[in-house]
């Protein structure tokens, strides 16, 4: 049988008044102003982050709804079909709308870590050919 000593028991509540303390705190503290947001239904949501060698690059494509890419690391070009070539760089987002046909890749002489956030089936169309992908 434990032997419950005061100093034991008074150890042992403040412990529990602590733990309790922190659990409301931590509840009563918020990160929002005007109520707690609900986090909706992500299944059709993908986010991945692609890493492409210097010169390579996706085909042509479109997205059922939307697509956010952005440069995490290194250089790259994007193109929405029938526009300019745009240079990708760090920390600049491209937004691409639903059905909009583009391509994205890596620079010639630069590797492209890219960040994206679709939504929505992408459908593949054919290559990218080399006088597009070099601008010309």
């Amino acid at each position: 049988m434990i032997e419950y000593t005061r100093p034991r028991l008074v150890s042992m509540l403040t412990l529990i008044v602590c733990g309790l303390a922190i659990v409301l705190l931590a509840k009563a503290q918020s990160n929002f102003v005007g109520g707690e947001p609900t986090r909706s239904e992500t299944s059709n949501v993908r986010t991945s982050e692609l890493r492409f060698e210097a010169g390579s690059r996706s085909n042509w494509h479109s997205h059922g709804n939307f697509q956010v890419i952005m440069a995490e690391d290194g250089r790259g070009r994007t193109q929405i079909r029938g526009e300019p070539l745009q240079e990708m760089l760090p920390g600049v987002p491209h937004f691409v709308p639903r059905g909009i046909v583009h391509w994205h890749g890596a620079a010639p002489d630069s590797h492209l870590v890219q960040l994206t956030i679709s939504s929505g089936e992408t459908s593949w169309i054919e290559p990218v050919s080399d006088e597009d992908y070099l601008g010309q």
